[in-house]
C-alpha cells in the first residue's frame, strides 16, 4: 500500500516544511518568547521596585527626628559636665593657692607673738603686712575660724589639747592655738584648739 505524503516512513517532509522530532526531543520544545511580549509568569515589568510609601516615609522621619533630638541632648549635658569640671578645677587650683598663703600668714603670726613689744618698728611693720594679708584674703571670701569661748565643732575645730575646768562649759574653746580659714561655707583649714573638759567627780 502506497504511503501518505508526510509519513515518516516514507522518508518525505511534511507538507508544512517542519521536521518531527521523536523522542526526548519531542517532548522538550523549547518555546521562543518574541521581543516586548510581557513575562511568561503574568508579572508586569518594574512591579518588583517598589515605592515607599507616606506612612514608611512618616516612620523615617519620625526616627530621624528622634535621633537629632537625642543627639542635641547629649551635646547639652556634654556642654554643662565640662563647665561644672572647668569650674571644679579652676577652684581647687584656687584653694590650692590660698592654702600655700595661709602658711606665709602663720609665719608672720609666730613672729609677731615672738616680738611682744608694740612699740618696736619690727613688730609694727609685720602687723602691717599682716592685716594687708588679711584684707586681700578677705576680698577673695577668706575668713578665719576659730575663736576662744565658742563651743567645739568637729568640722571647724582641730582639737590638739584639752584642759580640765570647771570655770567654762564643757566641750569649750579655751584657746586657739592656730587660726583655721574658710572660703564662705567650705572650711579650708580648721582651726587647731585647746578644749575645756568637766572634772570627774570622784565617787
Amino acid at each position: 500500500m502506497p504511503s501518505s505524503p508526510g509519513n515518516s516512513e516514507s522518508g518525505q517532509p511534511p507538507p508544512d516544511g517542519r521536521t518531527e522530532r521523536s523522542g526526548a526531543e519531542g517532548s522538550h520544545a523549547t518555546t521562543v518568547q518574541s521581543p516586548g511580549a510581557p513575562p511568561a509568569d503574568g508579572t508586569t515589568q518594574g512591579e518588583g521596585a517598589r515605592t515607599p510609601t507616606e506612612a514608611q516615609l512618616d516612620a523615617e522621619i519620625a526616627r530621624m527626628d528622634d535621633r537629632y533630638k537625642r543627639a542635641l541632648a547629649d551635646l547639652d549635658n556634654y556642654r554643662k559636665r565640662s563647665a561644672r569640671e572647668v569650674e571644679r578645677r579652676v577652684a581647687e587650683s584656687g584653694e590650692a593657692l590660698i592654702r600655700d598663703w595661709l602658711e606665709v600668714v602663720d609665719s608672720v603670726e609666730r613672729a609677731l607673738r615672738m616680738e611682744q613689744d608694740a612699740s618696736n618698728p619690727l613688730y609694727q611693720g609685720l602687723r602691717a603686712v599682716l592685716d594687708q594679708m588679711e584684707t586681700v584674703l578677705a576680698r577673695h571670701g577668706v575668713g578665719r575660724v576659730g575663736e576662744a569661748g565658742e563651743p567645739f565643732d568637729p568640722e571647724r575645730h582641730d582639737a590638739v589639747d584639752v584642759r580640765v575646768t570647771d570655770e567654762v562649759p564643757d566641750r569649750t574653746v579655751l584657746e586657739v592655738v592656730r587660726s583655721g580659714f574658710a572660703l564662705g561655707d567650705r572650711i579650708l583649714r580648721p582651726a587647731q584648739v585647746v578644749v575645756s573638759r568637766r572634772a570627774v567627780p570622784e565617787q
